[in-house]
């Protein structure tokens, strides 16, 4: 497969009810995640490092942080004269301004731009999904078996957004998608990463339409199983499902593992995002910083142990951070303990002030809070 015959489409606000702690303002691909990303980077430049160089990203609400982060496609090189990146409207038809309710009424509402892309192949995927899979892979494996639709897949605890499992028959084509309850500790679950013809996207489109289907993966596809042939593709490496705020908790901090760094930024595929020149760093005489992700601008006179800490955070004399993320412009004032915590942008924790959740139990303050 030539990867400039494939057109992108990711879905920003994938499961925002997932984390709605940190999407009520913003939606799920433009929650800040490793200290300098967005969770929309990892799609993004899963993409552009297989050679696609149209892609289309679907937005619903609280999108306007989305765009200053997109912005023209620059950090991508998705700012081009032809093709690049296009956001794409949150209403479920031309002639509607309601916003869509389900993944079928999302795809309705981009007809046009599927229509109108000259490429013969799309590939479609979530912003809650933490990976750097090698789609060229992906696209030759889709190639090899022949199949109507190669869904990536991964093998290990199903996430609680997507109760649907795969099983496979021996040549890896799927024969089964049953219900899991409990979230299943051993399973093969899909990732919402789909490779398919455009044309039979459009089809597949118009046919859940008509019978009135309301979720892709459950409708189009477990309905389809035994119709078209749909085989899984395994991803393997550090592939991760935000599907609550415990998951987002406990995904960041296994970024302070340096394999874990290692198997998610892999040089050969690195992870693009949004540039803001600052500072480094600054380290007070007698400060103390240990196993933490520090990025740029951030002041530490005091504490921190086990943290991420995002541009431009404070952490005042005598302060302790421990076991948190805390977010850009964020201030931890003097004398101020925060133990499993996780702060939104521009929160405030006053000196002296105490605030601590469990490892199991992380506290979240939003945006722009004072404690």
């Amino acid at each position: 497969m030539r990867v400039n015959n494939v057109v992108g489409i990711i879905y920003s606000n994938s499961y925002d009810f997932a984390l709605s702690e940190l999407t009520s303002l913003r939606t799920m691909g433009s929650v800040p995640f490793g200290g300098r990303y967005r969770l929309i980077d990892f799609a993004l430049s899963e993409m552009v490092n297989s050679g696609i160089t149209k892609v289309g990203v679907i937005t619903k609400s609280n999108y306007r942080s989305l765009m200053d982060h997109l912005g023209t496609g620059k950090p991508w090189d998705l700012a081009r004269r032809m093709n690049g990146m296009f956001i794409l409207p949150p209403f479920s038809n031309a002639d509607s301004h309601r916003a869509y309710n389900n993944r079928i009424e999302a795809l309705t509402g981009t007809l046009d731009f599927i229509r109108n892309s000259k490429e013969d192949y799309v590939v479609m995927c979530d912003c809650n999904v933490v990976c750097n899979i090698d789609f060229a892979k992906l696209f030759n494996a889709h190639l090899q078996t022949g199949a109507d639709i190669t869904i990536a897949y991964h093998h290990g605890k199903t996430p609680g957004v997507e109760p649907l499992t795969f099983e496979f028959d021996e040549n890896g084509r799927i024969n089964r998608a049953p219900y899991t309850v409990d979230n299943a500790e051993d399973s093969d679950y899909p990732l919402n990463i789909y490779v398919l013809r455009r044309s039979l996207l459009e089809r597949l489109i118009n046919e859940a339409n008509s019978l009135n289907y309301t979720s892709f993966l459950c409708d189009v596809i477990g309905r389809n199983i035994e119709r078209l042939k749909i085989y899984g593709y395994e991803a393997t490496g550090f592939v991760r499902v935000v599907d609550s705020l415990q998951s987002y908790f406990d995904i960041s901090l296994e970024l302070l593992d340096k394999d874990n760094r290692k198997a998610l930024f892999h040089p050969d595929r690195p992870v693009f995002t949004k540039v803001r020149d600052n500072e480094p760093a600054f380290y007070a005489l007698g400060s103390s910083a240990v196993n933490s992700l520090v990025a740029d601008g951030c002041k530490i006179y005091g504490t921190v142990e086990n943290c991420i800490l995002f541009m431009d955070v404070v952490i005042a004399k005598n302060a302790v951070v421990k076991n948190s993320i805390i977010m850009q412009d964020s201030y931890i004032g003097e004398g101020a303990r925060a133990e499993n915590v996780i702060f939104d942008k521009g929160v405030t924790l006053k000196p002296g002030k105490v605030l601590c959740g469990a490892s199991d139990y992380p506290v979240c303050v939003g945006k722009n809070i004072t404690v």
